[in-house]
């Protein structure tokens, strides 16, 4: 007896919700006209309390129903932003927290790794936690974390060579059969004398157990090279946090499908790939946005020189470092946000209607991660995931229609 499975209303829909969430103290003085974000300074006890907020956002997700929390990994922030330095340990402390939220790495900076070390640190991760934590990887943007730990950044050609050779290697030790290799950065393993003979090949043990790796990158530039090296490994992607509003987020499911196949693999449009909004709850979308406009504004302070921004001019990025500059100078605004469509704001039923229209224009897409800005305090951050879980998603569940056939 063979069964078709057919989903109601098409053939694709989105029935996988996520969240994002890096870790910050609670902050002061918000927004375009607030503290500059290089000025904010907080102590050990509120960098290290972050860490127990996280704990609690992903216990809220999971109590919930949603599909996976995606945590990035991030260095020397004393602005106290995002201080999650291993994803890893933190998967590992979640897992064993929560009873079935998944838990997303978004993303291990290759670079900043040995890819062994990051290698062996997944694989365990795999094991233990049942296949709960998922992998993912990155090249960094933050000069100050890549440089540091004696990876580029400035020179934008050799990261991206340092990262590919890196998640090349990664993918070979992945398979736990023994391997060899020999590229500009890494020679794996030396040619060593070991217990009578030489070394000429390594295997990595435990291996993961679930093949092939589950793998997720973000797209930024969305250049042929990246998304050619993300389809020779199966990797999927995440376009979001409102850094690819609009047309970019078009272009770069053509260009990722088009990668995939010129490989032979034919994908639907959004097809292996998560897109990220931002988003808030509220009364209505004009409430909505005067409510979380002074989080979406630090959120920009953040992050809007660190290249995910790419339309800021120097004036701008000028300008949000200094409130005094900001009062007169024409900065991103939250209503240009929800207008081209990655900040979604106003009733659950606003929201709905948004998600609706990106599932029917992107019928490939069966996931999307829902965030808060930075900068929002944990409690509204709860309400949002709360009243997101209760009254948005339950508007996306599918019915399967089985048909039986002798």
């Amino acid at each position: 007896m063979t069964f078709d499975a057919d989903i109601c209303e098409g053939n694709t829909m989105i029935t996988k919700f996520d969240s994002s969430y890096y870790g910050t103290v609670d902050m002061e003085n918000l927004g375009y006209a607030g503290t500059p974000i290089n000025e904010r300074r907080y102590s050990q006890a509120e960098l290290g309390g972050a860490l127990h907020k996280v704990v609690e956002y992903a216990k809220w997700m999971d109590e919930r129903g949603y599909d996976t929390l995606w945590m990035a990994e991030h260095h020397f922030q004393p602005e106290g932003t995002e201080l999650i330095p291993n994803l890893l340990m933190m998967a590992m402390h979640l897992c064993g927290a929560t009873k079935n939220l998944r838990i997303g790495c978004g993303f291990n900076v290759v670079p900043m790794w040995h890819p062994l070390r990051l290698a062996e640190d997944y694989a365990m991760a795999d094991i233990l936690t049942g296949g709960r934590v998922i992998f993912g990887v990155a090249r960094g943007y933050h000069t100050r974390e890549v440089e540091t730990f004696g990876a580029p950044l400035l020179d934008q050609q050799a990261n991206r060579e340092l990262f590919e050779e890196g998640v090349d290697i990664l993918f070979k030790a992945f398979e736990g059969k023994p391997f060899s290799h020999k590229g500009k950065y890494y020679t794996i393993p030396p040619e060593v004398p070991y217990r009578g003979y030489t070394l000429k090949e390594i295997t990595l043990v435990p291996a993961p157990e679930r093949l092939p790796v589950e793998c997720w990158q973000p797209i930024q530039s969305g250049s042929e090279q990246a998304f050619d090296f993300m389809a020779k490994h199966g990797i999927c992607g995440i376009i979001g946090g409102g850094s690819a509003e609009g047309g970019a987020v078009e272009r770069h499911m053509i260009g990722f499908q088009a990668a995939y196949a010129r490989r032979g693999i034919e994908l639907g449009l959004g097809e292996r790939l998560a897109l990220g909004f931002q988003f808030h709850i509220a009364k209505s979308r004009e409430d909505g946005m005067r409510e979380a406009a002074e989080h979406y504004e630090e959120n920009m302070k953040m992050f809007g020189e660190l290249r995910l921004v790419r339309a800021l001019t120097d004036e701008q990025i000028a300008a949000m470092r200094d409130p005094q500059l900001a009062a007169t100078t024409k900065l991103p605004s939250i209503e240009d946000a929800v207008k081209a469509g990655g900040f979604l704001t106003g009733t659950p039923a606003d929201i709905i209607e948004q998600l609706k229209a990106v599932e029917k224009r992107y019928p490939g897409v069966d996931r999307v991660v829902c965030a808060t800005p930075l900068g929002t305090p944990l409690e509204v951050q709860l309400e949002d995931l709360d009243r997101f879980a209760k009254e948005v998603m339950p508007a996306f569940q599918t019915t399967k229609i089985a048909t039986a056939a002798e």
